[in-house]
């Protein structure tokens, strides 16, 4: 089984994915307007030039998306999209490129669990977390540490 966040847009899908596409190093293959489905012809002409499905490959991991009608749109809440990139270099960039124009809930920095890590809410309005883990190992000598520390109290 594999899992992929479908985001809602507020009418800038197209903008968010070229965006996401751009700063992950990925590629949208599909994207289709409500112009161009099935049963266009009773879409409103204000809505038939945005996205009613796109899909952004990340080499094997998607992303997915569209732009709700005004009526049904919600701010997301509840959930963010977790980026985990392997290099700090690449995490820290990423987080820059999401943060920039957006909100940052939590700055981009070392954890113990990660190399970096930060929380933002991007322009388009999708709550993102970035990380760069550390190794299992690296963790295990903190939960070793922790362990020690709480048995003598």
């Amino acid at each position: 089984m594999q899992t992929a966040p479908h985001v809602n847009f507020k009418g800038n899908c197209r903008e968010a994915f070229n965006f996401y596409a751009e700063t992950f190093g990925g590629r949208i293959v599909f994207a289709m307007t409500y112009g161009e489905a099935p049963g266009s012809e009773n879409a409103p002409a204000e809505v038939r030039r945005q996205i009613i499905h796109a899909r952004v490959d990340f080499g094997g991991q998607y992303l997915l998306g569209c732009d709700a009608p005004a009526d049904r749109y919600q701010a997301p809440q509840g959930f963010a999209v977790m980026a985990a990139l392997e290099k700090p270099a690449d995490a820290e960039r990423v987080f820059k490129a999401l943060a920039e124009s957006g909100t940052i809930s939590m700055p981009f920095q070392e954890t113990f669990w990660a190399h970096g890590f930060g929380m933002c809410t991007d322009r388009f309005g999708t709550p993102w977390m970035v990380n760069c883990a550390k190794p299992p190992e690296a963790l295990e000598a903190v939960r070793g540490r922790s362990s020690a520390s709480a048995g003598r109290a």
